[in-house]
C-alpha cells in the first residue's frame, strides 16, 4: 500500500492536483470525496481506502479541525465583525465631513466636548483594530483554500502595494477632491497602513507561526517603551520613523507628508490575527470557548493596565469636573499609533463580539454580512457617497460656492475659506449616516453576489 501511495504522491505533485503540497493523504481523500479532483480517481481511491483504515482508531478529523475550505466557504463571525466596524467607520467619515464640532476641536478634547460627541468618536475606535485583526485572520483562511505559502505572499505584497497605490490616486481625489503632489499636504490613512502591513504579512508569512505569534504579542505589549523615541534624533532618517512609530510630518521633495497611521503595532496586530486564524479551523463550540476567554482576558487585562495608569497608554487619565467626564478620560487612550491600553480596551470587546456571532444565525442577506463580505468595495464607494451628501447639504444650507469643493476644516482644509460657523448639529450626523447605510446595502448586496457568481482574480482586489 505505501509503495502505491509514494506512486500516488509522485503523479500528483507533477500536476494532477494542485492541493498536493499543502495537503495531507486524507486531506487529498476529502478533496476526491467532495468532487474536487477527478483527475486521477484511481489514485485518489487508494487514499481513500487508507484514510478509512486509519480513521477506525481515531476520531473524525472534523473532531478537532477543518482540513480544507472550498474558495465559496465563509466564516459568518469574521464576515459580521467586518460588517460592523465598517458601519461603524462610516459613521466617524461622515462626522469629519458635516459635523460643526469636528471643524474646530477634536471629539475627544475632555475640555471641549460632549458626552454625545465623545462616544460618537469613541466607539468607532474599534474599527482600525478590528479591521486590521480580521485582515489577518482572512490572509490565513485564504491560504487554506488550496494555496500554498508562496501564492499567499504574492496575493499580499501584490494587494499592499494596491492598496496603496489606491490611498494616494482614487481614494485621496475622493476625500480632498485634490490629486496635487507639489508643495501641498498628503495624508496617508488606514489603507495606507493596511497596505504596508499586507505587504510585511507577505514576508512574515513564512515564520513558524508559533514564531510569528510570540513576536506579535511582544511587539503589541512592548511598543509604549519606544514612546520616548523622537524622530528628530534620526536627522535625515527621521522620515522613517514617522512611517513607523511617531505620527509627523515629513518632506520628499516639494510634497509635505503626514503618516497619520504609523506601522507600529499595526503589523502586529494583522500578523497576530493571522497567527489566530487557525483557531477558526477548530468545531464551533471550542473555537468560541477560547474566544470567550480570550476577550475577557483582554477586556480585564485592559481595565487593571489603565487603572495601574503608568504603563501602556501615554496620556494618564486624570480626575475631571464631573464622576462621567473621568470615566470618559479612563476610556481616552490613544489610538495615533495605537497604545497597548487602545488594542486592549478594543480588541477584547471585538473578539468577545466575535464570540457571540459564532452562536446567531444571520441570514445571507443580513446587512452586517453583506457589507463584512466586500468591506473594500463599502469602504470606497461610501466616501464618495458621503462626500456628495456632504457638498449637497452644504450646497442646501449656505449657497454655492468654492469651498463646496474643498477638504472640510476637519480634513485640513483652509477655515477661511469656508462660511462662518460651517457645519451641522450631532443629530444630523447621524441622519446622514443612516441615509448612507441604506443607499449602500442595495450596491453591496449587488457586488457580494457578483463576487460570488464570478471568480474573476482581478475581483479579489475589490
Amino acid at each position: 500500500m505505501e509503495v502505491e501511495i509514494d506512486k500516488a504522491q509522485k503523479i500528483l505533485e507533477g500536476g494532477a492536483c494542485r492541493y498536493f503540497r499543502q495537503c495531507s493523504k486524507q486531506t487529498l481523500w476529502l478533496c476526491w470525496k467532495e468532487k474536487r479532483c477527478t483527475n486521477y480517481p484511481e489514485i485518489h481511491a487508494r487514499l481513500r481506502a487508507e484514510a478509512a483504515m486509519s480513521t477506525l482508531a481515531k476520531p473524525p478529523l472534523s473532531a478537532t479541525r477543518a482540513p480544507f475550505l472550498s474558495a465559496r466557504t465563509r466564516v459568518q463571525s469574521v464576515d459580521a465583525v467586518r460588517g460592523a466596524v465598517i458601519i461603524l467607520m462610516a459613521l466617524d467619515h461622515i462626522r469629519d465631513f458635516i459635523n460643526s464640532s469636528a471643524m474646530v476641536f477634536s471629539p475627544t478634547d475632555l475640555t471641549r466636548t460632549t458626552t454625545a460627541l465623545f462616544f460618537t468618536r469613541w466607539i468607532t475606535h474599534f474599527c482600525a483594530p478590528m479591521f486590521a485583526f480580521t485582515a489577518g485572520m482572512g490572509a490565513f483562511l485564504w491560504l487554506q483554500r488550496g494555496r500554498t505559502k508562496a501564492e499567499l505572499s504574492r496575493f499580499l505584497l501584490t494587494r499592499g502595494l494596491w492598496l496603496v497605490i489606491l490611498e494616494l490616486t482614487v481614494l485621496r481625489f475622493i476625500l480632498f477632491s485634490s490629486m496635487r503632489f507639489t508643495n501641498t499636504l498628503v495624508i496617508l490613512l488606514v489603507i495606507w497602513m493596511l497596505g504596508l502591513c499586507m505587504i510585511a504579512l507577505a514576508a512574515l508569512v513564512h515564520l513558524p507561526i508559533r514564531v510569528l505569534a510570540i513576536l506579535s504579542v511582544v511587539v503589541i505589549a512592548g511598543h509604549n517603551l519606544l514612546d520616548g523615541v523622537d524622530a528628530a534624533k534620526f536627522g535625515k532618517a527621521a522620515w522613517v520613523w514617522n512611517i513607523l512609530h511617531q505620527q509627523g510630518v515629513f518632506r520628499v521633495g516639494n510634497t509635505n507628508f503626514l503618516a497619520a497611521y504609523p506601522l507600529i503595532p499595526w503589523v502586529a496586530v494583522m500578523a497576530a490575527g493571522y497567527c489566530f486564524g487557525p483557531v477558526m479551523l477548530w468545531e464551533p463550540d471550542r473555537r468560541q470557548k477560547l474566544m470567550v476567554k480570550l476577550g475577557v482576558a483582554l477586556t480585564a487585562g485592559f481595565i487593571l493596565l489603565r487603572a495601574w495608569n503608568r504603563y501602556g497608554e501615554p496620556v494618564r487619565w486624570a480626575a475631571q469636573k464631573s464622576a462621567l467626564f473621568i470615566v470618559l478620560s479612563f476610556l481616552n487612550c490613544t489610538k495615533y499609533p495605537p497604545s497597548l491600553d487602545f488594542l486592549l480596551m478594543t480588541m477584547g470587546p471585538g473578539i468577545l463580539a466575535m464570540a457571540w456571532l459564532e452562536r446567531v444565525k444571520l441570514h445571507a442577506n443580513h446587512p452586517l454580512i453583506v457589507f463584512g463580505r466586500v468591506p473594500f468595495f463599502f469602504y470606497t464607494v461610501h466616501l464618495g457617497l458621503e462626500h456628495i451628501t456632504a457638498i449637497l447639504l452644504a450646497w442646501a444650507r449656505y449657497g454655492r460656492g468654492p469651498y463646496l469643493w474643498l477638504a472640510p476644516p476637519s480634513m485640513g482644509g483652509a477655515p477661511e475659506m469656508f462660511p462662518p460657523n460651517y457645519g451641522f448639529p450631532l443629530w444630523t450626523v447621524y441622519v446622514a449616516w443612516i441615509f448612507v447605510i441604506l443607499i449602500m446595502y442595495p450596491l453591496c448586496r449587488w457586488f457580494a453576489q457578483l463576487k460570488q457568481r464570478r471568480r474573476h482574480w482581478w475581483l479579489s482586489y475589490l
